[in-house]
């Protein structure tokens, strides 16, 4: 910055200028580099120290100030531009900026504009900025990575932007087929995992880590969390701290249940990066994994909310940290606020839907399963919860068929159902087969059900409830037996057992025979 003023001392060449406003802003000197910029007014002359004078309002926090500064009227920029250039050696040639192409500052222009709105809680103008700013330059991919990583758009709104993309006029054709690669499989979130397809031309991205991350999201929205575990671990090892790897392994421990490796991760990060939201959200999601936490949860959380309020995964944790102690109101208020900021995401109107069906308001839970369902099709929890909405509104052939099309899309990741989350599927086939009379293919969902949580009192009811209505007195009243061990305050075990044993007496025969008397003979009344 020294030789900088020096230099602006003798001359005052605007580069100069520009050059030591841009040491300023990387020595986080904000308002000194926005003052030497617009004291020159030089933001109405050039659009680079235009960017940068907006860039500095924006790094101190001062997103209207920065915005005014990018939407300044284009009228008064070109009288001004004509004047200034006009000296007694002749016209200055201004058209181009400092080692920067015209298509890259309007791109980082409507960037930083997106990134303004985004701030400002106005994510339909950041979502138009930020796609603007892809198509004036496709090589943005801050701007690319914005729209997806926040879940932006929906799966049919990124499938529109990429083929919108002007590809063909701004690269090569071997960038065509690299670009192309590396969008289309940043979007593919929600489709089912399968070998990554490398083109020839750009061969050798198998083991890219980028590529690697977004095959493990796919696997952990098709809840193969296994698999995506073994992912994130392989690039975890690679890169420690892998930005975009971080939230979905964290997600991913928690999973699983593995709240060592989750505490030794968050604490590590809190370390190194206290001012990352993802740091406090490994630390949230811990106190929420642990159990009977929630409010040190909500503390931790809170701080990376703060930190970044676009966090989505932030918002939804914290709903959860509500939710788990019944506090609906609160847990749909932070579930509905990660809906706005993840637009292209289907968990906000999952777990809003089931907060509505606890609360008994099917209707709104419908609707909110089904806005799940347009967006992740495939989402077995989605296609799990449309079906417990069916068989509270008594449709028992559409509960079923749900039910069952979630069991197939979880059979389709592995060859057996093995994740105990899935045991209450299993179980609402029973109920659902139950109330169709299919009392034999009832017993056999609940004793899969049984072999993922096998000291589930409900389950051991459920199906003592089957044996009595099939008339197999003795097998229900061992079942209920075995429910009132495990939890004794069962009021319906209670009431079946007691109906069971008075028709299992009912249905024995009297034993006939001669009681044969030992000793002296029965004494008879006087």
């Amino acid at each position: 910055t020294c030789f900088c003023c020096v230099a602006i001392s003798f001359l005052e060449d605007p580069q100069d200028i520009y050059w030591l406003a841009q040491c300023l802003y990387l020595t986080a000197q904000y308002h000194r580099a926005a003052h030497a910029l617009r004291s020159r007014k030089l933001d109405k002359l050039y659009e680079a120290c235009r960017y940068l004078a907006a860039r500095c309002h924006y790094a101190a926090k001062e997103y209207q100030q920065a915005l005014d500064i990018l939407d300044m009227e284009e009228p008064i920029n070109k009288r001004l531009f004509e004047k200034y250039c006009k000296d007694e050696s002749g016209p200055k040639d201004c058209s181009s900026d400092w080692e920067v192409s015209q298509s890259s500052i309007k791109s980082s222009i409507c960037l930083l504009r997106g990134k303004i709105y985004d701030a400002l809680d106005n994510r339909t103008l950041a979502t138009f900025s930020y796609k603007e700013a892809l198509k004036l330059d496709v090589y943005c991919f801050e701007a690319f990575d914005l729209l997806t990583s926040h879940h932006m758009l929906t799966a049919e709104e990124e499938k529109e932007l990429l083929e919108s993309l002007p590809l063909g006029k701004q690269c090569t054709e071997e960038e065509v087929v690299l670009l192309h690669f590396l969008f289309e499989n940043k979007l593919k979130k929600y489709n089912k995992p399968s070998e990554t397809l490398i083109p020839e031309s750009v061969d050798g991205l198998q083991d890219n880590l980028d590529v690697v991350v977004s095959l493990a999201e796919r696997h952990y929205y098709n809840c193969d969390f296994k698999m995506c575990y073994k992912l994130t671990s392989l690039v975890m090892e690679k890169d420690p701290f892998h930005a975009s790897c971080l939230p979905v392994h964290i997600g991913t421990l928690v999973e699983l249940n593995k709240a060592n490796e989750l505490f030794y991760l968050s604490h590590k990060l809190v370390d190194l990066y206290p001012n990352n939201p993802v740091s406090w959200f490994a630390v949230g999601c811990y106190y929420l994994m642990v159990g009977h936490k929630n409010e040190h949860a909500r503390r931790y959380l809170s701080k990376a909310t703060t930190l970044e309020r676009t966090y989505g995964p932030a918002w939804i944790a914290y709903g959860h940290s509500f939710a788990v102690e019944s506090e609906h109101d609160q847990a749909m208020a932070a579930y509905f606020t990660a809906a706005q900021l993840m637009k292209g995401c289907h968990l906000p109107m999952l777990y809003i839907g089931l907060e509505y069906g606890l609360t008994n308001n099917s209707k709104l839970a419908e609707r909110f399963f089904s806005q799940a369902l347009s967006i992740a099709p495939e989402d077995p929890f989605v296609m799990h919860e449309v079906g417990v909405v069916a068989f509270q509104n008594g449709d028992w052939k559409t509960a079923e068929k749900w039910f069952l099309d979630a069991l197939e899309k979880i059979k389709a990741i592995g060859n057996e159902v093995t994740v105990d989350k899935w045991e209450p599927l299993l179980n609402n086939l029973g109920h659902v087969c139950r109330k169709l009379k299919k009392y034999e293919e009832a017993l056999e969902y609940h004793r899969q059900a049984l072999v993922l949580i096998p000291q589930n009192a409900s389950t051991y009811s459920s199906i003592g409830y089957i044996h009595s209505l099939m008339g197999n007195f003795e097998s229900a009243i061992d079942y209920f037996h075995t429910a009132l061990g495990l939890r004794r305050d069962d009021t319906f075990s209670v009431t079946m057992l007691g109906h069971c044993i008075e028709m299992y007496i009912g249905d024995s025969e009297a034993y006939i025979g001669k009681i044969k008397w030992k000793g002296a003979e029965p004494c008879t009344s006087p």
